[in-house]
């Protein structure tokens, strides 16, 4: 069978030692770092476009950084407590005292959205601004994170895909890669990262900027959200089938790790939580009007 080394990449860019500590910097934090960067200065060149917008853009320069600072407190927050609460109730519930051990591990995509709506709520009430407008220029900044947070994810040889018979399976490391039933010999599968980098990072983030600069959809405003949750959705609902799932929902009679399924048909917890994106971003296309 034929298959794709998994590259010597070390997870960790670079560590040094300071008085008996060592300090990384690892591909997963420079991923967050350049997203939410690249995302801020996409979002100040967008609004210093006026031709872009119906009237004045809806912030200027100065709530934008303090939007980015939201966003942060957002994601973390979101990300952590929704893995808790949408992955492993049960065992934080034992142990709650894990929950604030971030550096294990363990954040929640759809947490982390939901973070920033509640974040990017609080700020747009708190300085007066339209929230479709506001959610329009998040929209456009966010596939640059995601992009770059699926290719760490690669990096760090986590959330891969299904075994695979296919020439682009990817042997990756580790015990628990490699440990696939009714496989003999190396384990090739499915690089899931990769696929959702280029769905629901670089091709969704290409569509939402020619949307953006081409066809002037930041003048209906809400219609870039409804295709950024969309979008999203739909690429993450169709990895699903090929993306390992997580481990607590594997059984002996459940090995495809779905957590709703009858009879053997079902869906994962990411198509659960992809589901409502989806609808929320069809019924915002349906209801975008002109500002």
């Amino acid at each position: 069978m034929s298959y794709i080394p998994f590259p010597q990449i070390s997870p960790e860019i670079f560590a040094i030692e300071i008085f008996g500590m060592t300090l990384a910097l690892r591909w997963y934090a420079l991923a967050y770092i350049v997203g939410l960067i690249g995302g801020w200065r996409l979002a100040l060149d967008t609004l210093r476009r006026p031709a872009l917008w119906h009237g004045a853009p809806p912030m200027s320069a100065d709530q934008v950084e303090r939007l980015l600072t939201w966003v942060i407190v957002g994601v973390i927050l979101g990300g952590r407590f929704g893995f808790v609460l949408f992955y492993q109730p049960g065992f934080y519930l034992q142990n709650p005292a894990a929950i604030l051990r971030v550096w294990e591990g363990g954040m929640s995509f759809h947490g982390g959205f939901l973070g920033v709506v509640v974040a990017g709520i609080l700020f747009c009430r708190r300085e007066g601004i339209a929230m479709l407008k506001a959610a329009d220029i998040m929209a456009l900044a966010a596939p640059l994170g995601l992009f770059l947070g699926r290719v760490a994810n690669f990096i760090n040889a986590e959330l891969w895909g299904r075994p695979t018979s296919l020439p682009w399976g990817v042997a990756f490391p580790g015990d628990a890669a490699q440990n696939c039933p009714g496989v003999v010999g190396i384990c090739a599968r499915h690089p899931s990262q990769l696929y959702e980098a280029l769905l629901e990072g670089l091709l969704l983030g290409l569509a939402l900027i020619w949307l953006a600069y081409r066809r002037g959809w930041l003048k209906w405003p809400g219609a870039l959200t409804g295709v950024f949750l969309a979008g999203y959705g739909a690429a993450r609902f169709v990895v699903e089938f090929v993306r390992q799932p997580d481990a607590q929902f594997i059984t002996e009679g459940n090995p495809l790790g779905l957590a709703l399924h009858i009879g053997g048909y079902g869906l994962t917890m990411g198509q659960i939580l992809s589901l409502p994106m989806i609808a929320a971003g069809l019924w915002l296309l349906l209801r975008a009007r002109p500002a």
